[in-house]
């Protein structure tokens, strides 16, 4: 079995360090599909005795990679639950994973180019008998414990289908031998969150330009199952956050401006529009004095006794809202405009939740 530790094709391959990328001639899916020059990676930590019975297979979860360390970290090391010194450990990446085994960022050696959505189906059936082969090459004769988390769990419950006399003990966390309906619902509408993404293209978008919106407002979602009701009450309550700045436009200039922010907080892919003056005819003198009137009514409604009030102007040639002072003339042209400019209005709250998911979401 050929081995390597490159993978030019897939940059995501080169953030796993000290993995090794073993090259299987040929694998057979459950589907009846063939796959050719499978790529494989792998860590190991520790050594395999002579028996071959010393190994550990943590098997990792959906989003993540063969380096232990990197999610699991705190367990690993002599004296930890996940020993080194006493155990030959081990794990392998899984099919349709971007880090080295065989996905759609990987070479199809048919075509020399990515397999993008054309990669084939596969099942945690087909990650396990692929990692046996591994474990086969390696020498492995039994395994002393499989541990793993979530999809990592299901792992798990598939190699115990090799036996007790191969595998010895099981550690399934937080997982499923299969999905309820509620699990495929929650999975159904993160797919179409990304297929929403207009950047998606059906799957053939470039790794410059991915379908970023779509792959956060996804990975919102999947947070929510993460954790039950009870958790998030306990960890988040109500509790409010400093309010953060998503906005890269202007500060707003008249009510309806502020409005339009409001509504917009948090709005990843925003236009930095600040209102509806920005998007109507420039020549509809009908259109923004519609939107004077509506935020002078605002202002007016919403002016308390400490507030401040100034004149402004609309341009209908561009949208632009100027202040005017006491003495300075208003163009015949201009629609005035009412600005409330009390600083002590009370701002919008960010609840530490939304903070929280926002947060998860800017990791794409």
């Amino acid at each position: 079995m050929k081995r390597t530790t490159s993978q030019p094709e897939n940059p995501f391959a080169g953030l796993v360090p000290s993995q090794t990328i073993a090259i299987i001639p040929e694998f057979t899916l459950s589907s009846g599909h063939t796959l050719h020059n499978v790529p494989v990676a792998y860590r190991t930590w520790g050594t395999l005795n002579e028996t071959g019975d010393n190994v550990m297979i943590i098997c990792h979860a959906l989003s993540g990679s063969a380096d232990v360390e990197d999610w699991w970290g705190p367990l690993m090391g002599p004296g930890r639950a996940f020993d080194p010194t006493k155990f030959f450990i081990i794990c392998c990446n899984v099919l349709g994973s971007p880090y080295g085994t065989a996905s759609p960022v990987t070479l199809n050696p048919e075509t020399n180019e990515n397999y993008g959505p054309e990669f084939p189906l596969t099942t945690i059936r087909d990650d396990v008998r692929l990692h046996k082969l591994i474990l086969d090459d390696l020498g492995v004769k039994s395994v002393a414990v499989c541990i793993g988390g979530s999809m990592g769990g299901m792992q798990v419950l598939e190699w115990s289908f090799f036996g007790p006399e191969y595998i010895k003990t099981i550690v399934p966390i937080a997982t499923s031998a299969k999905h309820s309906a509620w699990c495929i619902s929650w999975g159904e509408a993160q797919r179409q969150s990304i297929y929403s993404d207009p950047m998606y293209l059906d799957g053939y978008y470039s790794p410059d330009t991915p379908p970023s919106i779509g792959l956060s407002a996804a990975r919102m979602a999947a947070l929510l199952t993460y954790r039950s009701r009870n958790s998030f009450e306990s960890r988040f309550g109500r509790k409010v956050m400093e309010h953060p700045t998503y906005s890269k436009s202007r500060e707003p200039n008249t009510p309806a401006e502020e409005h339009h922010q409001i509504h917009n907080d948090g709005h990843r892919n925003s236009r930095g529009i600040l209102s509806r003056s920005s998007s109507v005819d420039s020549n509809s003198s009908k259109g923004l004095a519609a939107i004077a009137e509506s935020a002078v009514k605002t202002t007016t409604d919403s002016a308390t006794s400490e507030g401040e009030q100034t004149t402004a102007s609309i341009s209908p040639a561009n949208g632009t809202v100027t202040p005017l002072s006491s003495t300075s003339a208003t163009s015949v042209n201009a629609i005035p405009v009412v600005i409330n400019k009390n600083k002590g209005q009370k701002k919008p709250q960010v609840f530490s939740a939304q903070n929280y998911l926002r947060y998860q979401g800017d990791k794409f």
